[in-house]
């Protein structure tokens, strides 16, 4: 368990902290006595839990320097990214640029200046190492494959003090991509429409966004865990249409649902973390299982729907 004196006093950097897992740890982590610094594309509002906000384009080298020697970061954690899993060609140098330029730039700099770690995140998207070259799924795959690679060379030739966090599907409040499945399929059904879906044949770990947050926190202060990849996830996979007819079950039992309205995607990746490696590199295991964390994530969107914030 994260302890408050692990962070207190801290001056953590986090990029796409108005993100939907950024915010999560930001607030976490000021909770636990952190100094924040949020980075964002977009100006934001004031923050309880933010010390500064920092509009920083992190594809551009100079801005980064200038940010990092002024905030002196102790812990920077890396989740600024497009998140976009489409095949598509016009996608390649935009996600590069995002995902890759910025994670290529932020490590120099922060190499240059110093700090205790730096927590990239990687995906599920990305392929496993194997004895054959792997294909990456899509442009943003390539990237996130890229970045991780980039990262264990910033820790073999110059210490610097990577972890790469491999993500998978997360899920829960506040999930802002109201076309990722959960919040599509939950506010369609909240609506009263029947929601469009897949065969719902692709198996996914699945993992709760307030369990992602705390492997987050354990990675930043394991020992020893420099240069590793650590996979953030159950473990276990559970179908699309088991999390479909899940959901339906919570708001409306009376419908069922229908799947093979829309078409698959090429190449889905079909992983489970290694939930054992994580716990013995960094001692975390995600705490909520799929139906907790469904409930929790159907109340979330139903009281911000009735309030007419969704």
């Amino acid at each position: 368990m994260t302890t408050e004196l692990s962070f207190s006093g801290k001056r953590a950097l986090v990029t796409g902290a108005s993100g939907f897992i950024g915010s999560a740890l930001a607030r976490r982590l000021a909770q636990l006595g952190a100094q924040v610094h949020g980075v964002s594309r977009q100006s934001q509002p004031a923050d309880e839990y933010v010390t500064r906000w920092w509009q920083c384009p992190l594809e551009q080298i100079d801005s980064v320097r200038a940010m990092l020697a002024d905030v002196k970061p102790d812990l920077i954690f890396h989740l600024a990214s497009t998140p976009v899993g489409a095949r598509a060609l016009e996608l390649v140098l935009p996600l590069f640029h995002s995902n890759l330029h910025s994670t290529v730039n932020l490590l120099t700099a922060a190499t240059e200046h110093g700090c205790e770690r730096i927590l990239l995140t990687g995906s599920l998207e990305e392929p496993n190492v194997g004895p054959d070259w792997p294909v990456p799924s899509s442009p943003y795959a390539a990237s996130k494959f890229a970045a991780a690679t980039y990262g264990r060379m910033f820790h073999a030739l110059f210490n610097s003090p990577i972890i790469n966090m491999r993500v998978f599907m997360v899920y829960g409040p506040g999930q802002k991509d109201l076309k990722k499945l959960i919040p599509y399929v939950t506010l369609a059904l909240l609506k009263g429409e029947h929601p469009q879906l897949s065969s719902g044949v692709r198996e996914v770990d699945w993992i709760y966004v307030d369990d992602v947050v705390e492997g987050y926190l354990a990675a930043a202060v394991a020992p020893g865990a420099e240069g590793s990849t650590v996979d953030i996830g159950t473990g276990r996979l559970h179908s699309v249409r088991i999390v479909a007819e899940e959901l339906f079950k919570l708001i409306n039992p009376n419908l069922k649902p229908t799947f093979g309205s829309v078409a698959e995607r090429p190449m889905e990746q079909v992983r489970a973390a290694n939930a054992d490696e994580s716990f013995r590199r960094i001692g975390w295991r995600a705490q909520v299982d799929l139906r907790e964390g469904l409930s929790r994530t159907v109340d979330w969107y139903r009281d911000k729907l009735e309030r007419g914030l969704v």
